[in-house]
């Protein structure tokens, strides 16, 4: 099954500074005022090599895949960044929030075998292009990982958390201005990795965040191999990777929610009785839009200011309603449902559309998005529930992908704890 090794990772040395200020969320929510931010937090910060900023004058010889390869180099030679003198898996806690309740998700980094998807590691969701061509040229420049793949895994007994149990005093401990907590162990006790390694000898990793930089890898390595045709292993044949059971209690998900262009024809009622083949209509309140209850009901807000509860009719089975091909396990997805018999069936807006931006777009605020159709911005707000991650791997074992945006793991892994070196 899923192969892993224990890695000499690269870490920030406390001595460089504070730990909260050189770390960064993953490249991929950072907006542009986010990265600027983050350069101006700390000289030493990670967006440096993760997500290096552009300039007019950038060419092939001088651009944020150049700048970050000498950073990363003068950073190791200068001892901002050290690594272990042995290899080690990395057990971590990331303590954070959720409506006001503390939560703790764990989980371990360690390098994860690269291989094509469908034996041993599964995706889940779609990907797109452009951020996979922008991963593979920081990957060329710096052969290294700075950021973790984010896998799962199924460990319903928790015997990974026993084998882990007996960890000593933690190496960092400090939390960020976000008030998460991070907590990480250098794990080199040889029964230990022996074991963890034995463990996933027969698990399966499901993708759950880093589908691009997981399929960038793969293409990384395979150009790396055919250029040297060497023999045995080689450090780029595994990625960075954050692995946590699937019955994690601090495992979350949170709902992504659609924000839709309607065509100038739209004509709300004429779209609401032609909602109402396949779902019963119920006018709510904008306040209650959002907190629709049960499965498959989509809450709905329009440009006009009214808010509905839409809610599959009692007794349809999405499985032998939705058109096409596909598992039972992905017509029964909520999303699937929202995106065949409305988004696509009523509002002709296809999969090739969701992908280009220009009349969906994904929030996970709800009071956000009723603001943004308030303003114009948006006609309509479409609101879900997260998926269970049950559905997800169902799906993932079926061969399948939800649509894009169908699932939104909180919090996000940080960039910055653990950097792997791929020579």
């Amino acid at each position: 099954m899923a192969t892993l090794t224990p890695i000499r990772g690269w870490r920030y040395d406390p001595r460089s500074g504070d730990l909260a200020a050189v770390i960064t969320p993953p490249y991929d929510v950072i907006d542009a005022a986010a990265q600027r931010e983050y350069y101006a937090r700390h000289p030493y910060n990670i967006i440096r090599l993760e997500y290096g900023l552009t300039f007019p004058d950038d060419d092939a010889g001088n651009n944020r895949y150049t700048r970050a390869a000498a950073t990363f180099r003068k950073w190791r030679e200068e001892g901002v960044l050290t690594n272990e003198d042995r290899p080690a898996f990395y057990f971590y806690e990331q303590t954070f929030y959720l409506s006001g309740v503390p939560r703790t998700r764990s989980g371990f980094f360690c390098g994860l075998k690269l291989e094509p998807y469908g034996k041993n590691i599964f995706p889940h969701e779609e990907t797109l292009p452009a951020a996979k061509a922008d991963r593979l040229e920081l990957l060329r420049a710096c052969k290294a990982n700075f950021s973790p793949i984010f896998g799962l895994y199924a460990d319903p007994e928790g015997l990974l958390a026993a084998i882990f149990a007996r960890r000593g005093q933690p190496v960092y401990d400090f939390t960020d201005g976000d008030g998460q907590r991070h907590r990480l162990w250098v794990i080199q006790d040889e029964p230990v990795i022996a074991a963890v390694t034995d463990f996933f000898a027969s698990r399966r990793v499901y993708i759950a965040d880093g589908h691009h930089r997981f399929e960038t890898a793969l293409q990384y390595a395979r150009e790396r191999r055919a250029a040297a045709n060497p023999t045995g292993v080689q450090p780029y044949d595994f990625i960075l990777a954050l692995l946590v059971n699937i019955y994690d209690p601090g495992l979350v998900i949170l709902p992504t929610h659609r924000l839709v262009r309607v065509t100038p024809a739209f004509d709300l009622e004429a779209f609401l009785t032609a909602v109402a083949e396949f779902f019963t209509v119920v006018e709510t309140r904008r306040d209650r839009v959002a907190q629709a209850a049960g499965r498959y009901v989509f809450g709905l807000y329009t440009r006009e200011g009214r808010a509905f509860h839409l809610r599959l009719k009692e007794g349809l089975d999405p499985a032998g309603v939705l058109p096409g091909p596909g598992s039972p396990a992905w017509k029964r997805l909520e999303v699937a449902v929202l995106h065949a018999l409305i988004l696509e069936r009523l509002l002709g807006i296809d999969a090739a559309e969701c992908r280009a931006g220009t009349r969906v777009s994904y929030t996970h605020d709800a009071t956000a998005a009723c603001r943004l159709v308030d303003g114009g911005s948006w006609d309509m707000a479409f609101f879900l529930r997260a998926p269970e991650v049950a559905e997800m791997v169902a799906v993932a074992e079926a061969g399948e992908r939800m649509p894009q945006k169908s699932t939104y793991f909180y919090p996000k892994v940080p960039t910055g704890l653990v950097l792997y070196a791929l020579e």
